[in-house]
């Protein structure tokens, strides 16, 4: 089941969550919820239950099934023109699909022993956010959460802050699915599906987690961008409606939720 975590967790899903987790809580319209399927309660197969304030930031967990149901839906979104000074794709066409593979790309992360969060969260917040979020008071606080965060992740995998993750370790997010809620000529918003995993080092058991975001993007200045109003305006549209179930591709509740499976991009 779903549980409360404060905004800015430092072992919730929201570390490898990319933009929407890191980023949009400085704007005021994010809630972060998480867990992982390494302990705990099991996740139930509903997911996690809907709120009335369908928080954008990550949320519940999922243990996907043995049993696999091929998704009805499948996309092969299409990939950015070109790649930026900080290492992001970046130029995604203008129309819903690519507004749903930018969302893919500024919610991919991975942390290892040649990338802290910071790296990621810093590049994430310069490439994919849009003009009116961005500022230097904005970028201080992505740093300084960041390296919070890093901190507590280098703690739990059994080395001293500032020290570079065990060989081997990892913290990786890659979107799986989405469901698309609103478009129009210049916004876009979606449910995001992704799949989480993290492993302590060379000899650690992997463990992996799904979530569920809610994003909201704008075409500005040639491209998509994430922008808390349209984040904002997500949330309102999807309030009273119940929120896409948590669950892995390959699962009958897949289908049954709408979400469309993510093939290579082409």
């Amino acid at each position: 089941m779903g549980r409360s975590r404060g905004t800015w967790n430092t072992k919730g899903t929201w570390v490898a969550g990319g933009a929407l987790a890191a980023v949009l809580a400085l704007t005021g319209y994010v809630a972060l919820s998480g867990g992982d399927d390494g302990g705990g309660a099991p996740a139930g197969k509903g997911g996690a239950s809907a709120s009335v304030s369908a928080p954008p930031g990550p949320s519940a967990t999922y243990a996907p099934p043995e049993d696999w149901t091929e998704p009805e839906r499948w996309a092969a979104l299409p990939r950015g023109m070109r790649t930026d000074g900080h290492g992001s794709q970046v130029g995604f066409p203008e129309s819903a699909e690519g507004a749903v593979a930018m969302m893919l790309a500024a919610n991919t992360t991975a942390i290892d022993a040649e990338k802290s969060n910071v790296d990621e969260q810093l590049r994430i917040y310069r490439s994919y956010i849009g003009s009116a979020d961005q500022s230097a008071t904005n970028a201080e606080q992505i740093e300084l959460n960041a390296i919070q965060s890093d901190k507590a992740l280098a703690k739990e995998m059994g080395v001293g802050a500032g020290q570079p993750l065990p060989a081997g370790a990892y913290l990786r997010s890659t979107v799986v699915g989405y469901k698309i809620i609103k478009t129009s000529g210049t916004e876009v918003s979606a449910w995001l599906l992704a799949r989480v995993v993290q492993k302590n080092g060379e000899m650690a058991k992997e463990s992996g987690s799904y979530t569920r975001t809610l994003a909201g993007a704008q075409w500005e200045d040639g491209d998509w961008k994430l922008t808390g109003d349209a984040t904002a305006r997500a949330q309102q549209d999807v309030q009273g409606q119940a929120q896409p179930q948590i669950v892995a591709p390959g699962d009958p509740e897949f289908n049954a939720s709408g979400w469309t499976a993510i093939r290579e991009a082409s």
